[in-house]
């Protein structure tokens, strides 16, 4: 079985991260449209962590499905560290430009 889980029980199981899955999708959405439409630059970064965060959750959700939680940990926690050192980077680079 998928979640290790059998008869009903999976099905319920499925069914929620079914619908776990297409709400990060739809939040996911909603962040790359303020990526896209701004209107400051800080916006955009904003949007990026978001869709970060998500893509985070998205993975640890998968890793659960699929009955390799610890895997997929993993590779979010990999995932993290990259969007937590990506934003300082902008931030350090957004405070030499002199950004308002």
């Amino acid at each position: 079985t998928c979640l290790g889980l059998s008869g009903r029980h999976e099905f319920v199981m499925i069914d929620f991260f079914l619908f776990l899955l297409i709400t990060l999708s739809f939040l996911i959405l909603v962040y790359l449209y303020r990526v896209i439409q701004g209107p400051t630059v800080f916006d955009r970064v904003l949007g990026l962590a978001g869709i970060s965060t998500k893509a985070i959750i998205l993975g640890v959700v998968m890793g659960t499905v699929y009955d390799r939680v610890e895997m997929f940990v993993d590779i979010s926690t990999g995932y993290a560290l990259l969007n937590l050192v990506g934003a300082f980077a902008i931030a350090k680079f957004l405070e030499q430009r002199g950004a308002p």
